[in-house]
């Protein structure tokens, strides 16, 4: 059973998902994260899930085209939003919009419970990614994120 459900057209929905639906998501999200078999994925949603991430994905019919992994958080620069750690469609339903039907759906679930914006990071070789962001959903690019690995 799934957490939640929206339909968005016929043979579109939004699910949330719980336990149930990682392993029909993971071929998607590997797409992303190419780095995590499966059994890592999992561990690393649990641990992240204490955390309050959520995954919404969209279906057609029975089958995963784009996940979106995130959590609602509050800090000092972005106050109370929404942070997407993943967005991705399936490298065979890119260009039919269904990256942004997710992206809406989000914007509209983090305004319901509160939040004043979405933000996530992008790495710079991800020009395609920028282009969808920038000039399909009307998001600004304001900054770098730094990291060092430790």
């Amino acid at each position: 059973m799934y957490l939640r459900e929206v339909i968005v057209s016929d043979g579109l929905v939004i699910r949330e998902l719980g336990e149930v639906g990682l392993e029909q998501a993971y071929p998607v999200i590997h797409q992303l994260r190419t780095h995590l078999n499966f059994e890592e994925y999992v561990t690393v949603v649990k641990e992240m899930r204490k955390r309050g991430y959520q995954i919404f994905c969209l279906f057609e019919g029975e089958k995963v085209v784009s996940y979106a992994g995130f959590v609602q958080t509050v800090n000092m620069y972005y106050g109370n939003h929404i942070w997407v750690y993943d967005l991705v469609t399936d490298e065979g339903a890119r260009g039919k919009g269904y990256g942004q039907i997710l992206l809406s759906h989000l914007e509209s679930y983090g305004k319901s419970k509160g939040s004043e914006r979405v933000a996530l990071s992008s790495r710079f070789h991800m020009k395609a990614a920028h282009k969808f962001y920038e000039e399909g959903c009307d998001y600004n690019k304001i900054g770098y994120v730094f990291l060092k690995d430790l």
